[in-house]
């Protein structure tokens, strides 16, 4: 479903933009034009005092002994789980980490963005196929109205991001590109 409106308190969650899983996709279309436009949107919510919220992910949970598909267990390199730069962090952005795929499982996200008083989230982010849909399927779990800004996602299998956008997107919320989302909240402000 297209973008319909932009509710009065919304916030922009942005999942995995970090140097760690940023620079292994290094060269990748998709991983390259996530990362552009989701700064855009950072910075349009920012300049409308919108809540903005930084994800990034430190590893698996707790307990788990299984060692996922690059075959390590090992703890990851210093730095693995920073920001990207081109975030340019802000003192009133909200930074939410976690251990598992969806940003809402064991973080506290839902408690933050209640307080907040939002009812729409718009994610962006990567990857697509994992953390950026886990958590927009737990968004639509949770009540909130969902916005994918689909030009700001990327992920390592393009097949994988297609899917996401043309399957599974339209049923969890609303889609829209990133210039659709920023027209929109120019106009409710």
């Amino acid at each position: 479903m297209a973008l319909t409106t932009i509710d009065p308190r919304p916030a922009l969650v942005v999942i995995d933009l970090q140097k760690g899983i940023v620079s292994a996709l290094a060269g990748s279309p998709l991983a390259t034009a996530a990362v552009g436009r989701a700064t855009h949107l950072a910075a349009s919510f920012r300049r409308h005092d919108l809540p903005v919220v930084l994800v990034n992910v430190t590893g698996r949970a707790s307990g788990r002994t299984d060692t996922g598909r690059s075959g390590s267990n090992g703890a990851l390199p210093a730095g693995w789980a920073d920001l990207i730069d081109e975030l340019d962090v802000q003192p009133a952005d909200h930074l939410i980490t976690k251990r598992r795929r969806s940003a809402f499982h064991d973080t506290g996200l839902d408690t933050l963005l209640r307080d907040l008083g939002v009812t729409q989230i718009v994610l962006a982010g990567i990857s697509t196929s994992a953390g950026v849909e886990s958590t927009a399927r737990s968004a639509s779990d949770y009540g909130y109205h969902v916005v994918m800004a689909t030009d700001a996602m990327g992920d390592p299998d393009p097949e994988a991001h297609r899917h996401s956008i043309e399957r599974v997107f339209p049923k969890i919320g609303e889609t829209a590109t990133t210039a659709e989302v920023l027209d929109m909240v120019e106009a409710a402000r």
